[in-house]
């Protein structure tokens, strides 16, 4: 295990709350590793058969020894081929392993904690400040005990961020991955924000960077300079969150969410212009979605498909059901039916996906249910 130090942590610093934040590092390619020992050391792209660099999905995730070569998430996986070539193990991802390990891992990580909440298939937020006696000098001890018993019992290592609260605790999560733990206490807290960049903060993508860089702020210090007034000029109210952020004071209470929705899409090789085979695909979709619907021990109540067409107009439709179901001919039958909206539409079609949503757990009494069990919070 990798042992990391912060410059940020003072002894016997007491503060009001004592958040994690838990990242599993590169979840899906270290499952697969995990599954398949051989893989380990190399470069792990999971996401489409990059069938000679000529097909148009993309990569879903890779390793660590990917990433050193360029490779990213999201990336087409035709650049990922034409950057790793042969260098890289290339394999189609299995949501239904990585479904049921995210739950072993769950459950094990809310084991640690008061509060709880998963937020994707491979991190969350635990609230520790009662287990911890409010004492922010026992919190490096309890996160390496995290470590430690994730690498034991599910053979999968972890980047885990402490601070007074969620934003604090997610950007130290990221500071030194993989395998590694920044402890930030509340006197420290917008000193440690100052120097990063404002990207650090999960929510500020490309553009709003740029908007940023316009108005000359670079860093999160930069954002600290600036008033919650003129933010909120710039983004409306979702500025007083990110001033908030910015100056480490975002009190946003961890606490346990239901999952949103299941799903499963697919990109053609090539734009689509036979209905026939995207209703093929279509229907592969769906028994892949099943599956999940099957493994999450859920039941539905809303069906909705994605379709994207040649110059990426993307629609979606949804249905919402008289009763909740984990009927796999029904999904068909909305999902067909919510197609037939766009039967006249002579665009050929990149990408159609199908999903259901309004969840409620399976009854452990019905019969040839098994016993049910919390949602978690992961969306695909």
């Amino acid at each position: 295990m990798t042992q990391t130090s912060s410059n940020f942590e003072p002894r016997n610093a007491i503060s009001t709350r004592i958040i994690f934040h838990v990242d599993i590092d590169s979840f899906y390619p270290s499952v697969e590793i995990r599954e398949n020992p051989s893989l380990t050391g190399k470069a792990v792209i999971v996401g489409a058969d990059p069938k000679g660099g000529r097909a148009r999905g993309v990569v879903v995730s890779c390793s660590y020894e990917a990433r050193k070569l360029g490779v990213r998430s999201g990336m087409p996986i035709s650049r990922a081929y034409r950057i790793a070539k042969d260098n890289a193990a290339y394999l189609r991802p299995n949501f239904t392993l990585y479904i049921q390990v995210s739950k072993k891992v769950m459950n094990l990580l809310r084991s640690f904690a008061d509060k709880f909440e998963q937020v994707s298939i491979d991190e969350a937020f635990l609230d520790v400040t009662h287990r911890l006696g409010r004492d922010y000098a026992r919190a490096r001890d309890y996160a390496i005990e995290i470590k430690t018993k994730l690498e034991s019992e599910e053979r999968l290592t972890c980047s885990i961020g402490v601070a007074p609260n969620k934003s604090g605790a997610k950007i130290a999560s990221d500071l030194q991955k993989p395998d590694g733990l920044t402890v930030v206490t509340p006197e420290h807290l917008k000193e440690f924000l100052t120097p990063l960049p404002s990207r650090a903060i999960s929510g500020i993508g490309s553009k709003t960077e740029a908007f940023l860089e316009t108005k000359g702020i670079k860093t999160i210090g930069d954002l600290q300079k600036i008033s919650g007034q003129e933010l909120v000029k710039y983004f409306g109210k979702t500025g007083v969150w990110l001033w908030g952020v910015a100056n480490g004071l975002e009190q946003i209470e961890v606490k346990e969410r239901p999952m949103r929705s299941l799903g499963a899409e697919h990109t053609f090789e090539k734009d689509v212009a036979d209905r026939t085979e995207v209703i093929s695909k279509l229907e592969d979709l769906i028994d892949r979605l099943h599956d999940r619907v099957l493994s999450a021990k859920v039941k539905f109540r809303v069906v909705g498909i994605r379709i994207r067409f040649t110059h990426f107009q993307t629609f979606s439709r949804e249905h919402t059901l008289q009763t909740f179901t984990s009927n796999k001919k029904v999904i068909s039958a909305e999902a067909r039916n919510l197609l037939r909206e766009f039967e006249s539409k002579k665009d050929k079609i990149r990408l159609i996906g199908v999903y259901v949503s309004d969840f409620r757990e399976e009854n452990p009494l019905e019969e040839g249910s098994a016993t049910s069990e919390s949602l978690e919070n992961w969306v695909n």
